[in-house]
């Protein structure tokens, strides 16, 4: 009776520790930062992206430029000039100023709205791949491991060559 009661206890522990062990949850790791830099229509994205910026940059530089020109063209002309006119000269040139701002706070803007744009859908289909992966190998939990990320120890699996597979590069 005591060996039946041995081997009872024995088989409930068995059974419960099989029964922790299978519903311990399955983790796995990936980098998004590095994923999402490895994609072809990231790279296309961050191009589009650097145009439209030197685009706006060669704009604003060139209005600078012109006010710098009217600036020294005005200081030069001030003494020959009444009172009236410089005071004048001195509000368009201030003018001239504040729309140079206001044209680097709508480029700014501009800028932010086009990234929006562009990496949303991409973002979305690496969170779908990561996702479909992740199903299919049956974790679920996946840690992002972007550096700074939080993540310490990364022993796990890592699914950057699965979720890169499934996207087709």
């Amino acid at each position: 009776m005591k060996h039946l009661k041995k081997i009872a206890v024995a088989i409930v522990l068995f059974v419960g520790a099989t029964s922790f062990v299978n519903a311990q949850s399955k983790v796995a790791h990936i980098n998004v930062e590095q994923l999402l830099s490895q994609m072809p229509e990231m790279k296309k994205a961050q191009a589009e992206l650097k145009k439209l910026q030197e685009t706006y940059r060669a704009d604003i530089e060139s209005s600078m430029t012109e006010l710098k020109n009217k600036y020294t063209q005005y200081s030069n002309e001030s003494a020959s000039k009444t009172p009236e006119e410089n005071e004048k000269r001195a509000l368009e040139l201030q003018g001239f100023d504040k729309n140079i701002k206001e044209a680097e706070q709508a480029a700014y803007q501009e800028l932010q709205k086009k990234q929006g744009e562009l990496m949303g859908p991409i973002t979305e289909k690496a969170k779908a791949a990561i996702e479909k992966v992740a199903a299919s190998l049956g974790y679920d939990y996946v840690i992002d491991a972007t550096q700074g990320g939080g993540l310490i120890v990364a022993k796990g699996k890592d699914l950057l060559p699965d979720v890169k597979k499934q996207l087709g590069f």
